[in-house]
């Protein structure tokens, strides 16, 4: 969604840290473009004003000017104030009260408030581990009930069972009951919406409120209405008084504007953002994170929460203990491809990697997208299970007929099994492990060895010297090998790009080290 921010501000904040020192009118110069690149990003107009002006008055302080790194510094103040614009410290959802917690969601009607309180109920049982009721208000829209109904079902969460003639507050009476006699710790109330604000809506909404008193009231706002959702959220602020936002189709081609907007003009944090269509497609909105993703210092910490959720402790376990005995084959690469895909694909991990932001053409251009590990998979799933676990015996008959069989060309086969021969390489390269290159950055950083947790990730992140480079980005300590302090593991399929973006510690992607 940031992507047209992204590549404007970071276009901007680079000519000022090409240069080695900065005047007044150059921070001027710098400060229009800015305040053209948000207004065209669809941020409002007082917002954009207070944030340059607060930028422009550290810029030209004596701060900025002494520095060895003023460029750099300007980056590090326009990140700050982009964070304490989207709200400091991000906030999740609010449990902290006696069970049934009733949580109401509110908004338009095609914002995605039924398949947000679906997400939402799916994180809260897998995830937190509460039991949940999910109930639908919405008699008007056909089927709204039906709908959420049916993704109760398929992700086996209790819907509260429909009883035709109701009016929604005697629903959100009914479903308050139920959640107290069946024990639950939460219950989401799913209100009905309109195409747009009326009386009628906002006087429902607030007769919900009033029945069911709710610890939490999320406006479920479309993030590709941009200007018109800060105006739909001060609007139901007055009338129903609401807890925290939720930003759906926060990966689609919207500008961004909203986002930055509505926490600075209501002053409520925005908790969640819904990043795709499927039902574990939520995120916790963390203010430094997305500030840090539009200036295109990406977001590792997200990225190794990511890895945590989603790799099979064990399966990693055993994968890595056959790497060690060089046992690596193409049946190992398949499951580290798809653990890839299930990260959110090369898309979803390139844009949350430092200065990735910056190749989104170069990328564009060299075809690079998810439909690679796809293919990669189908070409495994192509071979039998002797090929797989003895490459060498592909033969040029043995090539064609794999390549047939999964719809591509033999050069994209001879592309595997050469990514595949350097992985192989080099993992027996690396031994048992403790002597290898990976765990030197392990000890260099001060784990043990080992991927750093998430938790251990923030921590290191705090500790950064907030100078030591755009965004606070530390510079590589000395004791890692020398291979390692230019260029860091590459990621799969990404062949033929110059200047590939590299990732420094996750041992577990294929095609990770330099080739031989």
């Amino acid at each position: 969604m940031f992507d047209n921010l992204s590549e404007k501000l970071g276009g901007i904040l680079d000519r000022l840290t090409r240069r080695g020192a900065l005047t007044e009118a150059d921070v001027d110069a710098a400060m229009r473009e800015v305040r053209r690149a948000l207004l065209e990003a669809d941020v409002s107009l007082d917002v954009v004003r207070s944030f340059t002006e607060r930028v422009r008055e550290q810029a030209i302080g004596a701060t900025v000017v002494k520095s060895v790194t003023p460029g750099q510094m300007v980056v590090k103040i326009v990140h700050d104030e982009l964070v304490a614009t989207l709200g400091s410290d991000g906030q999740g959802i609010d449990l902290n009260t006696v069970p049934p917690v009733a949580i109401m969601m509110v908004g338009l009607q095609g914002s995605g408030k039924t398949t947000t309180t679906a997400k939402l109920a799916r994180r809260m049982v897998q995830r937190d581990k509460r039991k949940v009721l999910m109930a639908s208000l919405d008699i008007y829209r056909p089927a709204a009930m039906e709908q959420l109904a049916v993704l109760g079902r398929d992700l086996d969460i209790p819907t509260l069972p429909i009883v035709a003639g109701q009016k929604p507050a005697q629903i959100a009476k009914r479903a308050l009951e139920a959640g107290k006699l069946g024990g639950y710790d939460v219950v989401l109330l799913d209100t009905a919406g309109r195409t747009t604000l009326d009386e009628e809506m906002m006087s429902e909404a607030a007769e919900i409120k009033a029945v069911a008193n709710p610890h939490e009231v999320l406006l479920v706002a479309d993030s590709l209405t941009g200007q018109d959702a800060v105006n739909l959220a001060r609007a139901f602020d007055q009338r129903v008084g609401l807890t925290g936002i939720a930003l759906t189709r926060v990966d689609g081609d919207g500008r961004g504007g909203a986002a930055l907007s509505m926490r600075a003009v209501t002053g409520k944090p925005i908790k969640l953002m819904g990043t795709g269509e499927k039902t574990d497609a939520l995120e916790d909105f963390h203010p430094s994170r997305i500030a840090g993703r539009i200036l295109g210092m990406g977001d590792v910490v997200s990225l190794v929460e990511k890895a945590a959720a989603n790799i099979d402790a064990e399966k990693a376990a055993r994968t890595a203990e056959r790497m060690r005995k060089g046992q690596f084959d193409l049946s190992d690469m398949r499951e580290q491809l798809l653990q890839m895909a299930n990260m959110g694909g090369i898309s979803g991990l390139m844009g949350m990697m430092p200065g990735v932001a910056k190749m989104k053409n170069q990328i564009a251009n060299a075809g690079i997208d998810d439909r690679i590990l796809k293919r990669q998979v189908a070409l495994i799933d192509s071979m039998t299970r002797q090929e797989r676990k003895s490459p060498d015996i592909l033969k040029a008959n043995r090539k064609k007929r794999i390549a047939a069989g999964a719809g591509g060309k033999v050069e994209d086969l001879n592309k595997l099994l050469k990514m595949h021969r350097n992985m192989a390489d080099m993992m027996k390269a690396m031994g048992s492990g403790k002597r290898g290159p990976l765990a030197g950055i392990a000890q260099a950083m001060g784990f043990g060895g080992g991927m750093p947790t998430p938790e251990q990730m923030k921590a290191m992140a705090e500790k950064m010297p907030q100078g030591a480079g755009p965004g606070g980005m530390p510079a590589l300590p000395k004791e890692l090998p020398a291979g390692l302090r230019t260029g860091l593991p590459n990621l799969p399929g990404l062949t033929g790009l110059p200047n590939k973006p590299t990732l420094p510690g996750l041992g577990g992607f294929p095609g990770l080290g330099k080739k031989k």
